[in-house]
């Protein structure tokens, strides 16, 4: 992430590159490029992302006069000049920009792969009709005739030893900075003398997009034998500087035998000093970054837990003291073998005592923090104030600021007059965190979220989850498979249809390089392994005709908190009535506050009742039916096949629970 390895002595990375055993396809880029610069600190970055000098500008937010504004610009050989992105000076950081509103998030089919390795995506070859070499080569040729930022890094948490390499043209030093905080850079004169390539290789070449693309986001993945080449022709980071590092990190776990998952983590402490470690998990805008937020208050202190979308009636809690919350990881957390007290043998192959609980570590440097939910002053008052007046300038992306001028985290830019961007993000360097728990922490709950749509009579759709769902291993397991996409996300381009869609197994397929069933085992081996880890689910956005926005998950933590290490009895819940959603509590009681039965009985909602609650069952039915076929190949885990079976066969909660049994209630010891 952001530090060097040890013991082995240190080198300056600009003046012996040549001597690190870099790959063949990096020692030519570099060897022949206009010039090759690789940054000492954060600042150089941030200087040469406004195409000035190092040392060049005074970073302190008291500077008013500082007006900057740079734009990243490239020239296509029959003389086209495409402006890829605007960079603002602010007293509080970057504003990066892009003119075109499509740049402005993720392309959920920006991956393709470039190799002949064995993979479920698609393939350069399938989508475009030929073979990726040529494009290789064209690439490889037009950096070796730019000036070039060349920025070692590790893929993941430095202990362990992914040594990776970004190469991006000199304007595009913005990027560099945003890679630079998400996984920490690492001096250039403090680069290990023993430093090898063994992560990846993140080639740079915006220009491509339009000369070969149309316009789109295109990030080509090959798999090598030592590491993955990375080729990234746009400038939006979302799917490479951060899940092409995923990638990356999935690639490594598939062949050593561990993932890294999709999630975010935090220790909740209760106001009586007890700690739970949640772990949550989901498809992008399933409440990661959110989960380790503050929970959000009215004006009066009372929490706002949902406004009925029909009636405009509201429902609210009063909770004098919050938890106190310790984050651990937003986005990507690594479960290594080591983490668990297992190792890995020369053979890829790992071993794994049981120790009971999911340890994990954060795998970034950096959170990608989303803030389309900031809209005004007062919002998230920790976030905001961190933001405005950081110890460091932020890089903030999608935001509108004037030169010179505070970037201010509810100033989103518009796609389009009166339509906001719905991806603006802030990228938050750990040590700029509160109380931040580093190092593998080990996994009371794991959380995954659910985005769901007003569901009633007007509109019968899916939006049937409770306010929370007590799941069984292998229903946990299911979850994670399928990973539903839900409602309106904010990340990711326009979805094609209106309905759900799919982000796979562990809501990271979209990330990952090989085979769906690979993926489906490690998960599969990870819940078997952890027994002692327990499992629920949570909506966000809408229970039934509820609007409750995150509140739903944030109640969760507070409750799950302070019920701490004591599992359910099964008498203090209830089989939901669609098989697929586990067990309800029958109550939720907060330092003395019922939440309302509206929140946990969905079907008894007089905007809707039994028959559309029904209608939403249906149609979960069919999209579990139609995602977990594709699981049904002959390398899936025999424990695997069974669970779908029993699924697509309409199982009951005791069918599921037999089949991974686990301890779930406190009278089953």
């Amino acid at each position: 992430m952001a530090s060097t390895a040890g013991g082995c002595g240190v080198v300056d990375f600009q003046a012996a590159w040549m001597d690190l055993g870099l790959p063949a396809a990096v020692r030519e880029v570099l060897s022949a490029a206009r010039r090759v610069q690789t940054p000492e600190t954060r600042a150089d970055l941030l200087d040469w992302a406004l195409g000035r000098s190092s040392g060049e500008t005074d970073w302190t937010s008291g500077n008013r006069d500082d007006r900057g504004q740079y734009e990243v610009v490239f020239q296509a050989p029959w003389s086209w000049r495409f402006v890829e992105a605007v960079i603002t000076k602010a007293r509080n950081g970057l504003a990066v920009n892009y003119p075109d509103p499509a740049m402005r998030r993720r392309d959920p089919e920006a991956m393709v792969i470039g190799d002949r390795l064995p993979t479920d995506k698609p393939t350069y070859e399938k989508r475009f009709g030929e073979g990726f070499e040529m494009t290789r080569r064209a690439t490889l040729d037009w950096l070796k005739t730019q000036e070039l930022v060349a920025m070692p890094f590790y893929a993941g948490t430095d202990t362990l030893g992914y040594g990776s390499l970004l190469i991006v043209p000199r304007q595009a030093a913005f990027f560099a900075a945003a890679l630079g905080d998400l996984q920490g850079m690492i001096p250039r004169s403090q680069v290990p003398a023993d430093f090898k390539v063994t992560g990846g290789v993140l080639f740079v070449a915006p220009p491509f997009r339009h000369t070969h693309f149309g316009g789109r986001q295109v990030v080509v993945h090959s798999r090598m034998e030592t590491h993955q080449e990375i080729f990234a022709y746009n400038l939006y980071p979302g799917p490479s500087a951060k899940k092409g590092v995923y990638s990356m990190l999935l690639d490594k776990g598939e062949r050593e035998g561990w993932t890294t998952n999709h999630c975010s983590a935090v220790a909740v402490v209760t106001p009586y000093e007890n700690q739970l470690i949640l772990m949550h998990e989901g498809a992008s805008g399933g409440g990661k970054s959110e989960m380790t937020e503050h929970i959000h208050r009215m004006e009066d202190g009372r929490l706002l837990i949902g406004k009925n979308v029909v009636t405009q009636e509201e429902r609210t809690l009063n909770l004098p003291e919050a938890c106190h919350l310790r984050p651990i990881a937003d986005d990507m957390a690594c479960a290594h073998p080591s983490y668990q007290g297992g190792s890995i043998r020369e053979d890829g192959e790992g071993t794994r005592p049981h120790h009971g609980r999911l340890m994990i570590a954060d795998a970034e440097n950096a959170w990608f923090v989303r803030v389309d939910h900031i809209h005004s002053y007062g919002t998230a008052p920790n976030l905001e104030r961190l933001c405005i007046n950081p110890p460091e300038p932020l890089v903030f992306l999608n935001h509108y600021v004037v030169p010179g001028g505070t970037c201010l985290t509810w100033e989103h830019i518009e796609d389009a007059p009166r339509k906001m961007c719905p991806n603006p993000r802030v990228i938050l360097p750990r040590r700029m965190l509160e109380d931040i728990l580093d190092g593998p922490q080990r996994v009371d709950v794991r959380s995954f979220g659910v985005r769901c749509p007003a569901t009633h009579r007007d509109s019968q759709l899916y939006g049937i989850l409770a306010m929370i769902h007590v799941l069984s291993p292998a229903l946990a397991w299911l979850w994670r498979l399928v990973a539903p996409r839900g409602h309106g996300n904010p990340s990711i381009q326009t979805q094609k249809t209106a309905g759900m869609e799919s982000e796979g197994v562990g809501s990271y397929w979209a990330f990952a390089t090989g085979r769906r069933v690979d993926q489906a085992n490690l998960l599969l081996r990870q819940i078997v392994e952890t027994p002692e880890t327990r499992y629920v689910l949570i909506p966000n956005q809408h229970i039934g005709a509820w609007k409750v926005g995150f509140m739903a998950e944030w109640i969760a933590r507070e409750y799950l908190a302070r019920r701490g290490s004591a599992k359910f009895g099964r008498d203090q819940v209830r089989e939901a009535p669609f098989p697929l959603l586990g067990y309800i509590p029958h109550q939720l009681r907060i330092e003395g506050s019922m939440i309302p039965r509206v929140f946990l009985a969905v079907e008894e909602q007089i905007q809707g009742g039994m028959e559309v609650y029904e209608e939403g069952a249906r149609q979960w039915r069919e999209f579990f039916a139609r995602e977990l076929k594709q699981f049904q190949v002959p390398d899936l885990d025999p424990l695997g096949h069974r669970i779908i079976e029993a699924c697509l066969d309409a199982a009951h909660q005791e069918d599921y629970r037999k089949l991974i049994p686990h301890p779930m209630f406190r009278d089953e010891g």
